[in-house]
């Protein structure tokens, strides 16, 4: 029997969190959990599944807009989930939804993966069949990494002024805390963000909600000076892979206390005692600039400090 596309449809919800959970490329941005911390209504979502003999053999979360479809819509990542495939696999599903889109008059499609580190097994196949297939990259977006080693001192890794500065957050009593004080952290949130004339990507309740629907998967760290919160760090854990930075914010009033500088040893360290992989620092581009791809290069060479790599976040396209 041959895979066919179908849309996705509530009764599907369980079955399709566990092929996340337990696909090769798969992040809790892919998740129908994860979705369901959006208001109803905010996003007219589309999401598709490959069926083969009446199970999903792969996903595709997104939405279709006008005579598009675009892939993540309300997330970080989109683009096919997949098992660990062979090249052969790969071939099959991106033709099958080609063929879906030009039976739909989908005019063109949009895609973008979460960068290769977050796969557990590097697997290039469904790149490379999309790239064979007629789809173009439209977009590289630069982001850092930090490939953890337990082998590894953590702070010797870092720069050596960077070295330094955590060593004396020691001195000077600065605290790290894993709370859930989000009430103490979104204030300095709003702040951080006021000062680039942008808002949060999350509202306050979107992160309660967040962490009510995924709790393993949300972490706050809190920064602190004689009790007073100065700064945090919202992280995500997407997979068992990686750990992302979502948000890194101090109160610049506190900034001579390097509470990033210190929350990141903090952040690291954990995620390597806690078995991760990669630390995603996000990406670092200069949202001021026409060009979306304009990398921001004091944003990249700070998190070079701390022994951060790039790995970049692709966005291919296709029109039909």
């Amino acid at each position: 029997m041959a895979i066919e596309i179908i849309p996705y449809s509530e009764e599907w919800k369980e079955e399709w969190d566990q092929f996340v959970l337990k696909s090769n490329n798969g992040t809790m941005f892919h998740m129908q959990k994860f979705f369901d911390y959006h208001t109803p209504g905010k996003f007219n979502f589309n999401h598709l599944m490959f069926i083969e003999k009446g199970r999903i053999a792969a996903l595709l979360p997104g939405a279709r807009i006008n005579d598009s479809f675009e892939s993540p819509i309300g997330a970080s990542y989109g683009s096919i989930v997949t098992e660990d495939l062979k090249f052969s696999r790969a071939m099959d599903l991106v033709n099958c939804l080609i063929d879906y889109a030009n039976k739909e008059g989908i005019k063109e499609i949009e895609l973008t993966s979460a960068p290769r580190v977050y796969e557990r097994y590097q697997n290039e196949n469904l790149d490379f069949a999309l790239l064979w297939s007629g789809f173009k990259y439209k977009l590289h977006y630069i982001s850092s990494a930090i490939k953890l080693d337990k082998e590894r001192d953590i702070i010797s890794r870092f720069q050596a002024t960077i070295r330094r500065n955590i060593r004396k957050t020691f001195k000077e009593d600065v605290r790290v805390e894993i709370n859930e004080r989000y009430d103490e952290f979104y204030p300095i949130l709003v702040e951080n963000k006021s000062r680039h004339n942008v808002k949060p990507t999350h509202s306050y309740e979107d992160l309660l909600r967040l962490k009510e629907l995924l709790p393993d998967r949300l972490k706050l760290f809190m920064v602190y000076v004689d009790e007073k919160p100065i700064g945090g760090s919202v992280m995500f854990y997407p997979n068992e892979i990686v750990g992302l930075c979502f948000y890194n914010m101090l109160l610049y009033d506190y900034e001579k206390y390097k509470p990033i500088q210190r929350v990141m040893f903090e952040v690291v360290k954990d995620a390597t005692e806690a078995g991760y992989q990669y630390i995603d620092i996000g990406v670092s581009q200069d949202t001021s600039a026409e060009n979306p791809m304009t990398p921001a290069m004091s944003l990249i060479e700070f998190k070079e400090k701390f022994d951060a790599k790039t790995v970049m976040r692709n966005t291919f396209h296709i029109k039909l």
